[in-house]
């Protein structure tokens, strides 16, 4: 497997730092000429790659932490996103009527047509994703919500080689809605700082 991250913001930095600190390479990718962000990945870690964009969608498993209105510039780098995994760490409160009704990330899953998609990594704030997320002897909370079974697993299992806890929440429509916002109001758990801690 290989991964990238496309979006260098506050959340693509938090997210590269986990990779770095387990020593997992990840391609990270812009809509900008990845020398204007080199400096930045390579203060990270020696396994942040900068890449374009269209050498970073050729990753298996691709982390979506742009401004969810950029979102259709990446979704047009591929025709068909069939064969990848994509990770919706984005958040919106964009009106409903906007969405079609739905959940941003199935609204999302539409767009990256063929992809299989999973809502993660979105509910915590940039700087508490930041940290280590081992904490006091436990770990942080990743929640995870799938319409595909099979990659909401995958994704937990990635989740656990990059130090955190997964909690699955089953469909995007389901316990997902807990981790989207619809319209103005947030999901229950946006924003929730939680530690698992294992028995």
């Amino acid at each position: 497997m290989n991964y990238a991250i496309i979006g260098f913001g506050k959340i693509g930095h938090a997210l590269a730092k986990a990779f770095a600190r387990n020593g997992i390479e990840v391609a990270v990718a812009t809509t900008r000429d990845p020398e204007t962000f080199a400096a930045d990945a390579a203060a990270i870690g020696s396994t942040i790659i900068p890449k374009t964009l269209a050498e970073a969608v050729k990753a298996d498993i691709i982390f979506l932490a742009v401004r969810f209105e950029s979102h259709p510039e990446v979704a047009i780098a591929l025709p068909d996103w069939k064969g990848k995994t994509v990770i919706d760490a984005m958040n919106t409160q964009a009106p409903l009527e906007e969405l079609d009704g739905l959940p941003s990330s199935a609204f999302i899953a539409k767009v990256f047509t063929g992809a299989r998609l999973v809502k993660g990594f979105n509910h915590l704030v940039a700087a508490v994703l930041d940290q280590d997320p081992a904490v006091h002897g436990g770990r942080r909370v990743v929640f995870l919500a799938s319409d595909d079974d099979g990659a909401a697993a995958e994704m937990g299992a990635l989740a656990e080689d990059l130090g955190f806890a997964p909690i699955q929440l089953g469909a995007l429509s389901e316990g997902g809605l807990l981790v989207h916002a619809r319209g103005k109001s947030w999901g229950h758990l946006i924003f929730k700082d939680l530690v698992k801690f294992d028995r």
